[in-house]
């Protein structure tokens, strides 16, 4: 039997293939944006071919499938989503327009923040003339104080349907302390307009914060309807070729979870390529004794960074998606606009390279599919680091005239160097770009990033590590064997996981002795115990329950979420939680920042849930029979030391245990490694080549 996870990038649709022994292969075939599925399935013709069987053959021997997608934060981002309505209060219809008054600058780059002139709202995820305000009131204890007018409130769902909406949002005031407005509006929009796509607050996420609640549910039920026609075209696909078996979809906080489920969890997928990747290196990081990881993907559009701190992933409760915020828990990515395709380009005088990527179609100029603009795949190219003769094992020719062409007119001829030059400063801003994330990602969330192991992959990541890891001070870069597909490894090997949170909103006051003497501890045992239930119903009794509390200082906007230990909280606990989270919050914020005078705020209760899903276990490499010699020697360019001449090895001739010093290169088919002068490279038991970098700072 044999396990697929797959991922669709910008550039590249990704597909590993797992045995029940354990081994593992690999394939990319090009994304097709007009139709993501069908890449998909060229992935599958590609593995299938290779294993000398049919699809349908292939699909037989099949157990498991799972997937990650980009398809929601593509539609959002292009705000391709369907039609969407949303019933509010009545009085704080402008809840999504007013964003908490962040809405000029949220979300944009920090040298853009400076000009206000150029500040713009973002375009509003439901139209004001589609959004409804609704009789009701209920007030912060739950007491309803205005009962619904369900006469008004089916008029105004007659007005969305008659206006056309595919989805309606429903997030009314204090819903999280009460949710039966909420539940009978749902009730009424299937009266009144059955088959409409239906997302409430109170369900999605119960939690004070009427804009970031609203927002979310938004997102969602603007997602959903396009989620559902994707993940049926793609399991429709699929269940066409024979397969019976489960399918899950990779979900951003940590996780798979079931196909069906996937378009009512539409603002879960946001970030669900990317989080397939830290997953996939946090058991990486698990088998190899690797604590605190750094996580580190370039592929074909971005560059997306996470944190392993301790063995578990950083996450974040809330999130900005596309100048919005998104109040789901969700592994931390950051991403700048640094992959393989990134568009270099000369302006007033200054080099740029990114945001915006040549993806797949046209994709870089040495593609030859139309591309006439340099990317950091054509500067690759013509530096000699990717042999154009074995991109993708040599399926794909690439054109290095059409690169240095790029180069020459677009970056050396404006800016007055020779075609090597301006590549070699296409590399280095690309490469310092990164570095500087890394650093800042460590640095903003209290850690050192020295103290930390590199997790490079994606196609291009293991090309580019070796020189902004040493820029950003890290001593040792694991280029994982699945690296070029490691988040659709992380798919394959994620478990089933949910995320449930309550609101509470518990104090102590400024000045206060001890928290125990104000918070309501049976209040914060039994907001456990009812998300815990919804945990357990979710995935079974095999779950593992990590419980966490939302705290902040009073009238303070950082918010950080402390781990709560299991069982029944008493007066200690609930005390030793504050002390936890002053402790936390001044190794993130600096010694002295806590404010534990002005009181502390108990906001949230919230449970992450895993449940393990079927899959192999890795196996070592074995290296009888390999040479570990190169096969070739080539002239490759490296920043500062201009060529040198550098041996090349085949991945497949290299074996466990044996060092290679740098200069060297070792190709795969699916990426190119680079060593760096002065570094070591050696492939470890489980066939994970681990570089050393000599500490210089």
């Amino acid at each position: 039997m044999s396990y697929i996870g797959t991922d669709i990038g910008g550039t590249f649709t990704d597909l590993v293939l797992l045995s029940d022994g354990g081994e593992v292969r690999i394939f990319k075939a090009l994304t097709t944006p007009e139709d993501r599925t069908r890449g998909v399935l060229d992935a599958m013709k590609l593995a299938a071919e290779e294993l000398g069987i049919s699809t349908d053959e292939l699909v037989a021997g099949l157990k498991y499938f799972s997937h990650g997608t980009t398809a929601a934060t593509n539609a959002f981002i292009e705000r391709k989503g369907a039609k969407t309505g949303l019933l509010i209060t009545r009085g704080f219809e402008d809840t999504l327009r007013i964003q908490r008054a962040m809405g000029g600058w949220i979300g944009t780059p920090p040298h853009e923040i400076s000009h206000f002139s150029k500040r713009r709202v973002p375009d509003p995820i439901v139209p004001r003339d589609l959004i409804k305000g609704v009789v009701e009131r209920v007030d912060y204890k739950g007491d309803v104080i205005v009962p619904l007018d369900e006469a008004q409130a089916r008029q105004a769902i007659r007005e969305l349907r008659a206006a056309g909406v595919e989805a309606i949002a429903i997030s009314l005031l204090w819903s999280f302390r009460n949710p039966e407005h909420e539940r009978r509006l749902a009730e009424l929009v299937e009266e009144e307009a059955p088959g409409t796509f239906v997302t409430t607050s109170s369900l999605l996420v119960p939690i004070i914060g009427e804009y970031e609640r609203t927002s979310t549910t938004a997102i969602n039920a603007y997602l959903g309807p396009v989620i559902h026609r994707y993940i049926n075209g793609l399991e429709s696909a699929i269940r066409r070729f024979g397969f019976k078996g489960p399918i899950s979809i990779m979900e951003s906080g940590g996780g798979v979870l079931p196909a069906a489920e996937a378009a009512f969890q539409a603002a879960n997928l946001l970030t669900s390529g990317p989080a397939g990747g830290v997953l996939a290196s946090q058991k990486l990081g698990e088998l190899l004794g690797y604590r605190n990881v750094l996580t580190a993907d370039m592929g074909g559009t971005s560059f997306d960074v996470g944190l392993i701190v301790d063995g578990q992933p950083l996450l974040e409760t809330v999130r900005e998606v596309g100048r919005f915020h998104v109040a789901l828990p969700s592994i931390k990515v950051t991403a700048i606009g640094a992959g393989g395709g990134s568009i270099a380009r000369v302006t007033d005088g200054h080099l740029t390279v990114g945001p915006e990527s040549a993806g797949s179609i046209p994709g870089p100029a040495c593609y030859g599919r139309g591309g006439v603009e340099p990317t950091i795949t054509d500067a690759d190219v013509v530096l000699g680091i990717i042999d154009p003769r074995y991109f993708l094992g040599g399926r794909m020719n690439l054109n290095l005239e059409a690169a240095r062409e790029a180069v020459r007119k677009y970056v050396a001829e404006p800016l007055g160097m020779t075609v090597e030059e301006a590549a070699a400063g296409i590399r280095e801003v690309a490469n310092n770009q990164m570095a500087d994330l890394l650093r800042r990602v460590t640095l903003r969330a209290g850690y050192d990033p020295r103290d930390f192991v590199l997790m490079a992959y994606g196609g291009a990541g293991p090309t580019h590590a070796h020189q902004y890891a040493e820029v950003a001070g890290i001593g040792t870069i694991v280029v994982p064997n699945t690296g070029p597909a490691h988040s659709a490894y992380g798919t394959v090997t994620g478990d089933r996981h949910r995320s449930f949170s309550l609101a509470i909103a518990q104090h102590a006051p400024a000045r206060f002795k001890r928290a125990s003497d104000h918070i309501d501890i049976a209040a914060l045992n039994e907001g456990f115990a009812q998300i815990e239930a919804r945990a357990r119903e979710a995935l079974g009794d095999e779950v593992t329950i990590h419980r966490y509390v939302g705290m902040r200082f009073r009238q303070q906007v950082h918010e950080l979420g402390v781990e709560v230990p299991p069982g029944v909280l008493g007066a200690a606990e609930v005390d030793a939680l504050v002390d936890a989270f002053e402790a936390q919050y001044e190794r993130i914020y600096g010694k002295n920042t806590a404010l534990r005078s002005s009181g502390v705020e108990f906001t949230v209760v919230r449970v992450e849930g895993t449940s393990p899903v079927i899959k192999p276990v890795p196996h070592k490499v074995d290296g009888i029979g390999r040479s570990n010699r190169p096969v070739s020697q080539r002239q490759v360019y490296f920043y500062g030391r201009g060529f040198l001449p550098t041996d090349i090895y085949r991945s497949e001739d290299v074996g466990p245990g044996h060092r290679i010093e740098g200069p060297c290169i070792i190709e795969r088919p699916d990426t190119t490694i680079v060593v760096g002068p002065g570094q070591t490279a050696e492939m470890e038991p489980y066939g994970n080549f681990v570089i050393s970098i000599a500490r210089t700072q």
